[in-house]
């Protein structure tokens, strides 16, 4: 074992803070990163303040973060793809037992015996394990992604998550040239649904109830901007999207959305509302329209959607900080006051 610096939060109503904690030696099949920079997804603070308790309690001290990037500082012996000073990634998984169906289907994320990169059961040290808001971390090598060295490092750390929970429905309901797709909301996951929408080379809609992110969701790649609250606009988009991603976890009228689909259409829920949505079947049954919900995607999945952003230079949007001002940015969060990602320096955890 090794002492590492990290910011962990004690309670759920205590603040995160300079901490010192355990990290494994290298293993045979291991990398250790040293951490560049570290994103800051919603669930990390729905964790941090123990908001999933009933499915997902948070044992601390809790270090969170799940969108790592960083360089290779040593490898095991056995470690075939990655060397020492190679640019590498974790997202929000670091193990699963590579034995089941989920995982012989390139689907880790699906399987029952996966390990989350933080607040899990560690197998290796007999606690849970810790996230991205350390200086390294020590990760098997199956788990270890590549980042393309022409992106940039602070707006590549979000795709670990944000970036292959949009990527990964698009990619399973075909998204493609010529089709049109829909966005329903332009915030930390919808700004990547626009980018990817776009790259993939659909006619891209962005739905939100802000007028003031038209110009830029257009910015973005969208070639339409509906104010979903409009019922003329809305009614002139009827029975005509192939697929729609809807990103909005507050409460929303999903049927109103639904009707948008052509036959055959999906509708895909990324977002996570709090409480259960009406759902109006009918809309389903007369369009032959389905409704589904995907959670980012699995590793092979995920180096494609990183590939995928260096061959059209895609990274998220992010305002970068130092790690002393992680406690104001989960403030800041609950405002959605942030275009579009927060990215930690961790360069600045040196100074702790």
């Amino acid at each position: 074992m090794y002492k590492a610096k990290a910011y962990s939060a004690a309670s759920a109503t205590s603040q995160l803070a300079s901490t010192t904690i355990e990290r494994r030696e290298p293993k045979e099949t291991d990398v250790q990163i040293e951490i560049l920079y570290c994103g800051i997804c919603h669930s990390d603070l729905h964790q941090v303040r123990n908001e999933w308790s009933e499915v997902m309690p948070t044992v601390y001290p809790c270090v969170p973060g799940h969108e790592i990037v960083g360089r290779v500082a040593k490898v095991g012996s056995a470690v075939k793809r990655f060397k020492a000073g190679d640019l590498a990634a974790v997202g929000c998984m670091v193990d699963s037992d590579a034995t089941c169906p989920e995982c012989k289907a390139g689907l880790e994320q699906f399987c029952r015996n996966m390990t989350l990169t933080y607040n899990f059961p560690d197998k290796h040290t007999g606690g849970v394990t810790y996230g991205g808001y350390s200086e390294s971390v020590v990760v098997d090598e199956r788990f270890v992604l590549r980042v393309p060295a022409n992106l940039n490092l602070a707006g590549a750390a979000p795709l670990l998550c944000a970036g292959i929970t949009t990527y990964s429905p698009m990619r399973h309901w075909n998204v493609t040239k010529g089709q049109k797709v829909g966005v329903v909301g332009l915030g930390g996951l919808g700004h990547m649904g626009v980018k990817f929408a776009h790259a993939l080379g659909a006619h891209t809609v962005v739905f939100t109830t802000s007028p003031s992110k038209k110009d830029d969701a257009l910015r973005l790649g969208a070639d339409e901007v509906v104010l979903s609250r409009d019922a003329n606009e809305m009614a002139r988009h009827a029975g005509s999207f192939d697929f729609i991603l809807d990103a909005v976890s507050a409460q929303h009228d999903i049927n109103a959305f639904i009707h948008l689909l052509r036959r055959d259409g999906n509708l895909t829920m990324v977002g996570a509302p709090e409480k259960p949505l009406a759902l109006g079947v009918f809309g389903l049954i007369m369009g032959r329209r389905s409704l589904s919900g995907s959670a980012i995607g699995g590793i092979a999945e995920t180096q494609e959607m990183l590939d995928f952003c260096g061959q059209h230079n895609i990274t998220s949007d992010v305002e970068v900080i130092p790690i002393q001002k992680v406690n104001e940015a989960y403030e800041r969060l609950l405002k959605s006051d942030v275009k579009y990602r927060f990215s930690i320096d961790m360069a600045s955890l040196k100074a702790e």
